[in-house]
């Protein structure tokens, strides 16, 4: 039997106890996905023995690879002194205390499992603190599997409203109604359509969730001027300026809110903050984070997790985030600018209508010559979708290139300018070959 027939036979027999044969859609891929068998530093080996250089870094969570060495070392000695305790652990403190140092908003943290749970709970927290019930978020904007976090997350043109009033969309079949009636949404960056619509629901909003650089809408950062007018109302309006850096805490030390004047209330961290395991966090002002304090003799948000603060997860994670230090911030956002730097080069040498945008050590591709400024200039139909999927398919197939499903790169800090320029050349003869299909689109 081949490696090949292997893959098929493993995935034959993923369809009879897992639904779809994945429990995550995003390494779903047809006839079948395939299955990782080793990975260290940047690459990853398949079990059929192809070399994949990685530049998805499982969905953004690696900020140093695979394997890195400290972090294996850190994790095995813990696996030693046991994986889970009902009591609580000194490297949970040493780790809450990094962070709090790392970020000036920072002043208490809680810990958690996951993103989206650390999304959930920032949005509980909100509505604790205010004692309002309905969040505003943008359009498009990608915050997990909550069910008000993700309303509106998959928009389309024949559900999403006018500009000026956009609809809010539930993405899953079955949610119920309330759902999106709290949830409203704004336009990402426009100042005035935005104000306009957060002033129709004065008094009844606990937080306005803003996610820096969100990764659905366009992946492109929010304008200084854009992230204060809405910090301006929420200290007008008795509400709660919320961010989402569970992607863009990468941008720099100190997370993407380092480029502000203005600090949020709460932040949501997950991903590079696991070091490579599930986690998930919630930190910011201790006047709010105090809805979470057992001493509060009226608590007013009762919080637990089993793995919450788990001790695998919490050596980890503060070992990749002492080994991500401003030096190294620093070294990966220069490599990041070089990457798009040949990626433009590449468009223009290929001559094709696309874009780059991004921040810190991430980026993202787009089947348009201008880059777009809001979700619904980056949304694509059918087609546009289709012609992503062909040139990912390229890069994975042909080029050895694995990429995440938005046509986007996360780097990581132990890729150097080899992996640069091995993806934009790849990047550059994808051009080219697809270059008649990408300029038929633009002209639909």
């Amino acid at each position: 039997m081949s490696k090949k027939e292997h893959s098929e036979k493993i995935y034959k027999k993923a369809r009879k106890v897992i639904v779809g044969g994945v429990s995550r859609n995003t390494v779903f891929r047809k006839p079948y996905p395939n299955y990782a068998n080793t990975a260290s530093g940047c690459y990853i080996t398949d079990i059929e023995g192809t070399v994949r250089a990685d530049f998805a870094n499982n969905m953004a969570a690696l900020i140093h690879g695979h394997s890195f060495p400290p972090i294996v070392d850190a994790v095995t000695e813990q696996l030693k002194k046991g994986t889970a305790y009902t009591l609580a652990s000194e490297i949970e403190v040493a780790f809450a205390s990094h962070l709090v140092d790392r970020v000036k908003s920072f002043e208490w943290v809680r810990f958690v499992n996951s993103g989206t749970e650390a999304v959930m709970t920032m949005i509980k927290a909100s509505r604790a603190y205010t004692g309002k019930t309905k969040i505003a978020k943008a359009e498009g904007a990608y915050h997990g599997s909550y069910d008000f976090a993700e309303v509106s997350q998959g928009a389309n043109p024949s559900n999403w409203g006018h500009v000026n009033n956009p609809t809010s969309v539930p993405l899953a079949h079955g949610t119920p109604s309330g759902v999106s009636e709290d949830v409203v949404i704004y336009p990402y960056n426009n100042i005035e359509r935005t104000l306009a619509i957060l002033d129709n629901h004065r008094g009844e909003i606990a937080c306005v969730l803003v996610d820096p650089v969100p990764h659905r809408v366009g992946l492109m950062p929010g304008k200084e001027r854009f992230i204060e007018a809405v910090y301006n109302w929420i200290r007008k309006n008795g509400a709660l300026l919320v961010f989402d850096e569970v992607i863009t805490l990468r941008v720099n030390y100190g997370g993407a809110q380092e480029n502000y004047g203005v600090e949020p209330d709460l932040t949501a961290l997950g991903k590079i903050i696991g070091g490579g395991f599930p986690v998930g966090a919630i930190a910011g002002k201790a006047e709010v984070m105090k809805v979470f304090d057992p001493h509060e003799k009226n608590l007013l948000l009762p919080h637990s997790g089993t793995f919450s603060a788990n001790p695998i997860t919490m050596i980890a994670g503060y070992t990749a985030m002492q080994h991500f230090d401003q030096e190294a911030v620093k070294k990966l956002n220069a490599l990041t600018d070089k990457a798009v730097q040949q990626i433009r080069e590449a468009i223009k040498i290929a001559d094709v209508p696309m874009s780059v945008t991004g921040a810190g050590s991430m980026f993202r591709m787009h089947l348009q010559e201008n880059p777009p400024s809001t979700y619904r200039n980056t949304y694509l139909d059918d087609d546009g979708k289709q012609l992503l999927n062909e040139l990912l398919d390229y890069m994975y197939n042909k080029e050895n290139t694995l990429m995440i499903n938005t046509f986007s790169c996360m780097l990581s800090t132990v890729m150097s300018q080899k992996e640069i320029d091995q993806l934009t050349e790849g990047l550059q003869r994808a051009f080219v070959a697809f270059k008649p299909k990408i300029e038929k689109y633009n002209k639909l």
